[in-house]
């Protein structure tokens, strides 16, 4: 290889380790709360006997979350974004190490 060449393959090592944690997280968990935001609220105005019941099981790790109410969808963007952030951070870890 040439010099040239081993300058590109470095350029692009550099941009390849750079991935920023913190945006990542911050997408997720903005990704991660907005959707379980507008699902709860989804089932919150179609209602019913049976409402949710599938995503109603996530108050058994969410304290405080319900589908049978409108302030349990905030208590749920909250969670959701808790864990989306902690699920970007994680990713971009994993591909930070792989990476280099």
């Amino acid at each position: 290889m040439t010099t040239d060449a081993h300058e590109d393959e470095r350029i692009v090592d550099g941009y390849l380790v750079k991935m920023q944690g913190n945006a990542w997280g911050v997408a997720f968990g903005a990704l991660f709360g907005l959707g379980l935001f507008i699902l709860t609220n989804i089932l919150v105005l179609k209602g019913g006997e049976d409402m949710g019941r599938h995503l109603g099981l996530l108050c058994n790790y969410f304290p405080g979350f319900g589908v049978e109410f409108f302030p349990g969808s905030f208590v749920g963007a909250g969670y959701g974004f808790l864990v989306g952030y902690v699920t970007g951070r994680v990713l971009c870890g994993v591909y930070n190490l792989v990476a280099r």
